[in-house]
């Protein structure tokens, strides 16, 4: 019996010491940022902001005006493809939607002449302005900005074909 005591003895001290392998050497006293630390941060990325946000909505501003001013080129090749065809722009009655769908007794469409199947709208979310006869010359394409009202500058300002 006394073999039987020494090997649970053995077989504890055994256990004991491998515990003692998987535990590290020294725990740091403090893991972790203190308040100070953490509201420094903070102020830091606030000033980034601060300064990065302007700048980056001036040039999402420009981004849809310059959108705007491609896309106006882009429907009025469409709508010199749709003269060659048709020998007309389409009346203002057809407006845009004619570069997408036939418009009646239209024997010599060929188109769509725009991938979409939609009539486009502009970088605002609203339809391209279209007036046959225009006043600036066969057809006047537009757009009135982001405030929707005419003039304007920067992202307000009307993008047009003329």
């Amino acid at each position: 019996m006394v073999l039987v005591v020494r090997r649970n003895f053995s077989a504890r001290s055994a256990l004991r010491r491998s515990d003692k392998r998987s535990l590290p050497r020294s725990v740091p006293a403090a893991a972790g940022f203190t308040l100070v630390e953490l509201l420094v941060v903070l102020a830091i990325l606030g000033l980034i902001v601060a300064l990065v946000t302007p700048q980056v909505l001036k040039y999402l501003g420009r981004a849809k005006t310059d959108t705007a001013r491609i896309e106006i080129q882009t429907l009025g090749n469409a709508l010199d493809l749709y003269r060659l065809d048709m020998q007309h722009y389409p009346t203002q009655e057809e407006g845009l939607l004619a570069l997408v769908e036939a418009p009646p007794g239209a024997d010599l469409w060929r188109g769509p002449y725009l991938k979409q199947r939609k009539a486009p709208l502009d970088p605002w979310g609203r339809p391209y302005i279209y007036r046959s006869p225009g006043e600036h010359g066969e057809y006047d394409l537009y757009t009135l900005g982001a405030d929707n009202a005419p003039g304007g500058s920067g992202e307000n300002q009307d993008v047009a074909n003329w």
